[in-house]
Formats: C-alpha cells, sequence, structure tokens
C-alpha cells in the first residue's frame, strides 16, 4: 500500500519561506496551506498553484513511499 505524505514543510524550510509568505504567492489561504502540510485535506487546485509558485513538480510535494 502506497503512503502519501506532504513534504512542503521540508520545501519552505529549504528556501526560507513562510507559509504566510507563500500564500502571497499563491492567492492559497494560508489555512488551506497548513491543512495540506498536515495531510488533513488537498484541494486540487491549491497543490497545483502550490507547486507552480514554487517551481517544481506536484509529484515533489510528497514523499510517497510503499508499494
Amino acid at each position: 500500500m502506497l503512503e502519501v505524505k506532504p513534504r512542503l514543510t521540508e520545501i519552505l524550510k529549504q528556501r526560507g519561506i513562510t507559509q504566510s509568505k507563500l500564500s502571497e504567492m499563491t492567492g492559497v489561504p494560508q489555512s488551506a496551506i497548513s491543512r495540506f502540510d498536515r495531510n488533513t485535506q488537498h484541494s486540487d487546485v491549491h497543490v497545483f498553484a502550490i507547486a507552480k509558485a514554487l517551481g517544481v513538480n506536484v509529484e515533489e510535494l510528497f514523499e510517497i513511499t510503499g508499494e
């Protein structure tokens, strides 16, 4: 079974970006970014906006383990 976990905290830390700054960059509410980061909710539109703002592929926002 696949396990999928967000890597957003790691990516933001590497780039020196806060969730609030990412919210400004994407137009995604900070609360939605927090929910994504806690792996409680993933809106497709938000995930693509975050990936685009960070210049990464959607897959890079997640750590995928298992079979």
